[in-house]
């Protein structure tokens, strides 16, 4: 699956599993509906999350699961339900902030707008269906001129989320009501009748190369896009293993706590891996002479999300012995208030992983006197007692609407991950 393609065309949670079933199914993923069959692989959805495993070709008591996980949403601003407004000659879209993304970022680009549409259709119009959309217009969110804000150079750019993200979208001739229903209705099959929808805004920009040496990658949704790729790639390569099932989880949520029914606080993976405990160890009757939690508690997951890279104007914003560099290997991230997963043995045990697949790691931790972010890895050990190491790929602009990453970082996480499942 090409990086730059899957980077432009997973514009929101929907269109990235959209985008991960679409590689799993090309690479002889089954969906996960019946029995399953050793050696083989499945994949399964809820919402806009998606989990992808392999079957080991047997099952015994040594067997256990090796998971990865990442998430598939993105900081962005999300369509109201009720969202034209009109002022000064413009019909404008409300939107609302979803996660924490960097304001200022939002403002003076070309905007898309994609998600997914919940409509009926025929003469009992019963039956709810959904489809994918991608709009092929441009919105944006002008900045006031410099000549109305006289001191926003000396001050700073302070913005009311309330206010200042309503997009302009069209022309106004009178206060009409549900334009932009309307203009989401056409992308309905004929007959068809809106019922309800879920879409965002997101930066139309196509994903580019960088540098003098195109060593870096500029996108939108590096975070966590990046880590949904490289999981999905060497998931895709790998064989299955002779006694370990191999998991690729893809979560959304994360942005907002994961406290969903598609989030990694929700019972998704639990529910997929205990059916796979059920249906694998049905024929493998040694198996069940072991408890299901005392193969969570020896198997291992890695949480993959981006890291944050020393920036070069502001090298003062991190722990000076663990800040971590691009281009220069993955990062562990670890921390005392156990906002990260990483524990002794996890971290250990992804040290010997990145000396195996020849991979230069690097540390981070949050300075003692800023505030540590966190990721989907401690929610899923905490809950299923499985034992987890946060990693990621180092980056800047995080939570921008653009973003940066060094290309060889994202070749080292591949590396790392098919060594990981092999």
């Amino acid at each position: 699956m090409d990086f730059f393609e899957f980077l432009n065309t997973a514009v929101t949670p929907y269109h990235t599993v959209e985008c991960l079933k679409s590689h799993f199914e090309a690479n002889s993923f089954a969906n996960f509906e019946s029995d399953v069959e050793f050696g083989k692989a499945y994949f399964v959805t809820r919402g806009a999350s998606l989990i992808a495993f392999r079957v080991p070709r047997k099952w015994d008591v040594s067997s256990r699961f090796r998971i990865a996980l990442a998430h598939t949403d993105f900081p962005t601003l999300k369509i109201s339900p009720n969202p034209d407004c009109f002022s000064a000659g413009v019909c404008t879209l409300h939107t609302e902030v979803y996660g924490s993304p960097l304001y200022t970022s939002w403002l003076d680009r070309d905007l898309g707008y994609a998600g997914m549409l919940a409509y009926v259709e025929g003469a009992d119009g019963a039956t709810l269906k959904t489809r994918l959309f991608r709009g092929e217009k441009l919105f944006r969110i002008p900045q006031l001129a410099v000549h109305l804000n006289r001191n926003v150079n000396q001050d700073g750019l302070k913005l009311n989320p309330q206010i200042d993200f309503n997009a302009l979208w069209c022309g106004a001739q009178g206060n009409e009501k549900n334009l932009f229903v309307a203009a989401l209705e056409k992308e309905l099959p004929a007959g068809a009748r809106l019922v309800d929808f879920d879409a965002q805004l997101f930066d139309a920009q196509p994903a580019n190369q960088g540098g003098i040496n195109d060593e870096w990658v500029y996108s939108g949704r590096l975070d966590n896009l990046s880590s949904c790729h490289a999981i999905a790639e060497a998931i895709a390569s790998a064989e299955s293993n002779e006694r370990d099932c191999l998991v690729a989880c893809f979560f959304n949520n994360e942005e907002v706590g994961s406290t969903t029914r598609e989030g990694a606080a929700g019972n998704f993976l639990k529910s997929v891996l205990d059916e796979i405990f059920a249906r694998i160890t049905h024929s493998s009757k040694r198996a069940c002479e072991r408890p299901h939690t005392s193969y969570l508690a020896e198997s291992i997951a890695l949480s993959i999300d981006m890291a944050h890279a020393e920036h070069p104007n502001h090298t003062e914003k991190h722990e000076p012995n663990h800040a971590p560099l691009l281009g220069k290997g993955i990062v562990l991230k670890t921390n005392a208030q156990k906002r990260y997963a990483s524990d002794l043995m996890s971290s250990a045990k992804l040290r010997l992983l990145c000396e195996q697949a020849k991979i230069p790691l690097q540390v981070f931790i949050t300075r003692n006197d800023m505030p540590c972010g966190s990721t989907v890895g401690p929610t899923v050990s905490a809950n299923l007692g499985i034992p987890t190491v946060d990693i990621g790929e180092p980056m800047l602009s995080m939570h921008s609407i653009r973003e940066m990453m060094a290309a060889s970082d994202h070749a080292d996480m591949i590396k790392l991950l098919q060594t990981f499942y092999r």
